[in-house]
């Protein structure tokens, strides 16, 4: 067979059911081999949409998602997702094709060191030099992309490789499985556990990638201890958890609020660093910190960890639980008080343009608890991150480590194509909604049925928020925007203008029992932005 098709069928040895991408010159044998298999070849309107796309697939799956581009440009328009997924540790690999290897030494056409280009911005990245390479790249590349902590892979495909003929064939499949964890360190971290006056719990989203969820809220219960979440681990135990106390993150005194001031020992467990740092809930450096994790800290001077139970988490949980002693503290609820407060406070409220808070009730109203919100970056992110309440893991997706903006419509298709049985909403404001609109094409095509709810506010609002906080005016976020009605028409989608708040509820609950896409432009009122600022203390997420 051609190399092309070896490298096919290794992709269907993984268990690869969709590629996201765009054919180009340099893919031409891939693209054939492909009609061949049953891998479904998602064609996307550009290359950052299908990398965003692999990104979310490989949340919500727990599989790595994979995106195809040609070289040169086709490729680096991959880099901005491929670098989301790899930041968040979103499992997703990643394929280019590449000029003949005849003409990679020299100055060429459309010709870059895609390899290098790619090794800041991966797990691993490599070049397939030779056909007989193939079985074991793409083993690594799969193994890698999908162990702990999980990321991005990248693979380069030399188009006079792909045509050469091989009798390979691809490796057998073997996961990895988190080691257990050492004994030593279970009855440590019970011994300190038990030892505390007042423990709190950090979970983050490497609890929802361990499929921990449970044995966390368990271990919450059984010993008494609160739980704060990141923004990327909403979910991870549910709200209405006697022990939750909501998503920590976006204010300067979440720290006291959240109780972290008062806590003698913070046990932080499957937490990325890249989602919040240690020093904006650890600045005084002098807490006991555990962590437990499948994989050990990174080196930080505000982590400083006394004690790291490493392996699977689930067993960590369970047996650190057995073996420590129950607190009978009351869970510090001034947080999670606050946010229901704050949930209730404009539920009823119908001043036009609409609030934050009431978008956020009535999406919440509307949608089952295990539908699907894929969340934008902006201002509505931070709206969102605090504000959604989720009883599920995984049912509000944010892109909180790289924090790019653009994935909410092209994630939104990857969620709806990898739990199809769910409503999946795109939460974005419209500047996130404009950089990768043109994937509405793609939803259309592939009669994939998601609501896009567009924060319509005309600025660049997070960041007109951080300049009016800085230095009380703002400079060069204005802009205008198309007539979204209109915009949604021309792809054959729905398009509904929100012009009375009565109108939101209503106008969510039907387009979740559309058939179609639909984009619900919604003019947001964020002098709230300012209000939340004066309130609760400074902004703390750098995005």
């Amino acid at each position: 067979m051609k190399a092309a098709e070896l490298f096919i069928r290794s992709l269907e040895n993984e268990g690869v059911g969709y590629i996201f991408g765009i054919p180009g010159e340099e893919n031409l044998d891939v693209m054939d081999a492909i009609l061949d298999s049953d891998i479904k070849f998602v064609t996307t309107r550009h290359e950052q949409g299908a990398a965003f796309m692999a990104d979310v697939y490989g949340r919500l799956t727990g599989r790595a998602g994979v995106c195809l581009s040609t070289l040169g440009p086709g490729a680096t328009n991959l880099i901005t997702g491929v670098a989301d997924a790899n930041m968040d540790h979103a499992p997703l690999v990643a394929i280019a094709g590449q000029a003949a290897t005849n003409r990679l030494h020299k100055e060429s056409h459309q010709v870059l060191d895609l390899e290098a280009m790619f090794l800041p911005i991966t797990k691993y990245a490599t070049r397939i030099v030779g056909p007989e390479a193939i079985p074991e790249i793409v083993r690594k590349a799969f193994k890698v992309a999908q162990t702990e902590k999980t990321g991005a892979s990248f693979i380069e495909f030399p188009e006079n490789i792909a045509e050469m003929e091989t009798e390979e064939k691809p490796l057998h499949v073997k996961h990895t499985v988190p080691p257990e964890p050492a004994m030593e360190q279970i009855e440590r971290a019970a011994e300190l556990i038990s030892k505390a006056k007042n423990p709190i719990i950090l979970a983050g989203n490497g609890v929802v990638r361990a499929n921990a969820s449970q044995a966390l809220a368990d271990f919450a219960s059984e010993l008494s201890i609160p739980v704060a979440n990141t923004f990327m681990a909403k979910g991870v135990v549910p709200f209405g958890h006697p022990m939750a106390l909501g998503s920590v993150g976006l204010q300067s005194n979440d720290y006291a609020n959240c109780g972290f001031a008062s806590a003698d020992v913070i046990i932080c467990i499957g937490y990325d660093m890249v989602e919040y740092h240690p020093y904006l809930w650890h600045p005084s450096c002098d807490r006991t910190i555990i962590h437990i994790d499948t994989s050990h800290a990174e080196v930080d001077a505000y982590y400083s960890v006394l004690i790291g139970v490493i392996g699977n988490i689930n067993h960590s949980l369970n047996r650190i639980a057995q073996r420590s002693t129950r607190h009978q503290g009351i869970a510090m609820r001034t947080l999670r008080d606050s946010l229901i407060e704050e949930m209730k406070q404009h539920s009823s409220d119908n001043e036009f343009p609409v609030k934050p808070q009431k978008i956020i009730w009535d999406l919440r109203t509307a949608m089952d608890l295990k539908d699907i919100v894929i969340c934008d970056v902006g201002a509505h992110k931070m709206w969102m991150s605090r504000m959604f309440r989720c009883e599920h893991p995984n049912t509000c997706i944010i892109s909180n480590g790289f924090a790019s903006m653009g994935i909410a419509v092209p994630g939104a298709i990857a969620a709806k194509i990898a739990q199809p049985e769910r409503n999946v909403v795109a939460v974005t404001g419209d500047a996130g909604f404009l950089m990768n609109s043109q994937e509405i094409e793609t939803a259309m095509r592939l009669n994939i049925a998601i609501v896009i709810l567009i924060w319509n506010d005309e600025s660049y609002g997070l960041i007109e928020w951080k300049q009016q906080n800085q230095f009380g005016r703002k400079s060069h976020v204005e802009f205008t925007n198309p007539d979204f009605v209109q915009y949604a028409q021309s792809f054959g989608a729905v398009g509904v203008r929100i012009e009375q708040t009565e109108q939101l509820m209503p106008c969510i609950e039907q387009a979740l029992q559309r058939d179609t896409v639909t984009i619900i432009d919604c003019p947001v009122d964020y002098r709230e932005n300012m209000k939340l600022t004066e309130t609760l203390g400074q902004l703390t997420i750098p995005n």
